[in-house]
């Protein structure tokens, strides 16, 4: 049995090693089985900045692929500290209001 995997391009900015193996090996990879495809996506991950995973595609995908390299969005990770942000300015611990309208009330001192 043949397990096909097609990398994204989502894949392929998020981590350097994916790059390099589609320069080298094209975009589609064929393997023994999903195990062994999630190894390979496992060994692209180890060391990298941001990891990449196997996802099942759709039933009704026609592209004829098993399977996608994919990974996070670049803008999903760079937001991913801002609801503690958001929640440390609500509880009123955070010091950055020196950009606020209440720093100005005073005539600036």
């Amino acid at each position: 049995m043949s397990y096909l995997v097609e990398v994204k391009p989502s894949a392929r900015k998020a981590n350097a090693a994916v790059g390099h193996a589609v320069l080298h090996e094209g975009t589609r990879r064929e393997f023994g089985d999903r195990g062994a495809a999630e190894a390979w996506a496992e060994g692209l991950s180890t060391g990298a900045d941001r990891p990449v995973w196997i996802h099942t595609a759709h039933p009704a995908d026609e592209s004829g692929v098993d399977a996608y390299l994919v990974s996070r969005q670049r803008q999903l990770l760079d937001l991913d500290g801002a609801y503690d942000k958001r929640r440390r300015r609500l509880r009123g611990s955070d010091d950055g209001d020196s950009g606020t309208l209440s720093a100005y009330a005073d005539g600036g001192e």
